[in-house]
C-alpha cells in the first residue's frame, strides 16, 4: 500500500517503509512529506539472540526486501534526487526474554498480566538507505515502561479489540486504556511507540551528508 503525505518544502524524498500508524504519525510530527512502501518478509525466519542485533537485522531485511521491490518495477531508475528508505523494528524484552508480537490471545494475555505492577523494556532500531548513493545507516535505542496494576478488564477489551496483536509484546503505550496506566517512562516515548524522533533526525542527517560529499 502506497500513501502519499501531502508535501511541504523539503529537497529530499523519503519513503517509510513501514505500515506501522504510529511511525506514520510520528514521522509526520517530525515535520516530512513521505510515501509509504510496506516491507514484505519473513521476520520469524531471522533470529538473533540479542535483541539489539535482532532488530537491527529485521529493520536491514526489511530496506533489503523494499529495495529489491522497488527494482523490480524500476522504480529506483526514476529517483533523480536524494531518497531517504527509512526502516525500523521494535522489540520488547521482558526479564531478558525477547517478545515479538504475540500470536495468540493467550500468549497476548500473558505478555500484558506480566507487565501489571511490573516493567518491559523496548529496544527499538532505525535504518536509514540513502537510495541514491547506497549508504546506509542505523542504529538502536531502548527506553524502559513501568506500569500501575492493569485490571483485567483492560486486558480483556485490549485483546477483544485485536491491536495486541499488531505490536510487539502486545504492548502499545498510546493506547487510551494503557496510558493512563504508565507509572514511569525511563527514555523517549517515541522509541516505545516504534521510531526514536532523535535517532531517525541524526541517521538522516548522516545518510544525506554522505550523499553530498
Amino acid at each position: 500500500m502506497d500513501v502519499r503525505i501531502p508535501p511541504k518544502n523539503q529537497n529530499f524524498e523519503i519513503i517509510l517503509g513501514s505500515s506501522s500508524k504510529a511511525r506514520r504519525e510520528i514521522l509526520a510530527e517530525m515535520g516530512y512529506d513521505f510515501t509509504i512502501l510496506s516491507a514484505d518478509i519473513d521476520e520469524k525466519s531471522i533470529r538473533k539472540e540479542k535483541p539489539e542485533d535482532l532488530v537491527m537485522a529485521l529493520a536491514e531485511a526489511k530496506a533489503d526486501a523494499i529495495m529489491k521491490k522497488l527494482n523490480r518495477t524500476a522504480q529506483v531508475e526514476d529517483i533523480s534526487r536524494s531518497t531517504l528508505l527509512i526502516t525500523a523494528d521494535t522489540v520488547v524484552v521482558y526479564q531478558g526474554t525477547i517478545r515479538e508480537k504475540p500470536t495468540s490471545a493467550e500468549e497476548a494475555r500473558q505478555f500484558i498480566r506480566d507487565y501489571s505492577g511490573g516493567s518491559g523494556k523496548v529496544v527499538g532500531s532505525v535504518v536509514v538507505t540513502n537510495l541514491v548513493t547506497g549508504s546506509r545507516k542505523g542504529g538502536w535505542e531502548s527506553a524502559e515502561v513501568y506500569f500501575l496494576d492493569i485490571p483485567d478488564e483492560v486486558i480483556d477489551s485490549l485483546i477483544e479489540e485485536g491491536i495486541t496483536f499488531n505490536v510487539a509484546g502486545g504492548l502499545m503505550l498510546e493506547h487510551p486504556l494503557i496510558l493512563p496506566l504508565v507509572d514511569t517512562v525511563v527514555g523517549t516515548a517515541d522509541c516505545v511507540m516504534g521510531l526514536s524522533k532523535t535517532l531517525t533526525e541524526k541517521l538522516m542527517q548522516e545518510a544525506l551528508v554522505e550523499s553530498m560529499v
